[in-house]
């Protein structure tokens, strides 16, 4: 079991780094400082009969957990991939380059009726439900790289993982998109 100053002295050697990395996450100073802090508060409330050798996973864990729900409730409804042919790799290889993610122009969506307006909005809600079925690796791996656009190498050391495992998650997550787009509809 962790004591007081242990915990104490934790999480005041991690403060900073954490921070730069939800700032390099998020690219927002204040959503970073606040999800630091909650995930802070999470592991002393949670966690701080633990002991201190457990804490730096746990608090890791807690970090991209916290982060990951900072972007779950981010309005994302106006983000439309641009194209699902982008979830199949035309030369074969499990690694892809990027996902073209489109948010439409105010003046686009002007012009558009509004059964495209509609036909738009659910799209978005399918591609939502569907990232949030991934199982959770897959989802921070593929949130990462093309939500966030990180390169395979910043999104392994972001997960605390090797690059190989930052693309078998992204090709499987990719994968599993793919498949369960293409049962509800959505094509290219």
């Amino acid at each position: 079991m962790a004591t007081e100053k242990e915990l104490s002295d934790f999480l005041k050697s991690v403060e900073k780094r954490a921070f730069k990395r939800s700032v390099y996450h998020v690219r927002d100073e204040e959503a970073a400082l606040d999800i630091v802090q909650d995930s802070m508060m999470k592991l002393a409330e949670h966690y701080a009969d633990k002991p201190a050798n457990e804490l730096p996973m746990l608090f890791q864990r807690i970090l991209s957990n916290t982060t990951l729900d900072w972007f779950r409730r981010q309005k994302t409804k106006n983000a439309l991939f641009s194209n699902f042919n982008d979830f199949e790799s035309e030369s074969g290889s499990d690694e892809m380059d990027f996902l073209d993610i489109k948010v439409p122009e105010h003046d686009t969506m002007m012009g558009e009726s509004a059964e495209q307006n509609f036909s738009h909005t659910q799209n978005v809600l399918e591609i939502e439900e569907e990232i949030k079925k991934l199982p959770a690796r897959q989802r921070e791996a593929f949130l990462l790289r093309y939500w966030e656009e990180l390169d395979v190498s910043e999104t392994a050391s972001a997960m605390g993982c090797s690059e190989g495992s930052v693309k078998t998650h992204c090709s499987r997550a990719i994968q599993a998109l793919h498949l369960a787009l293409s049962a509800k509809g959505l094509k290219p």
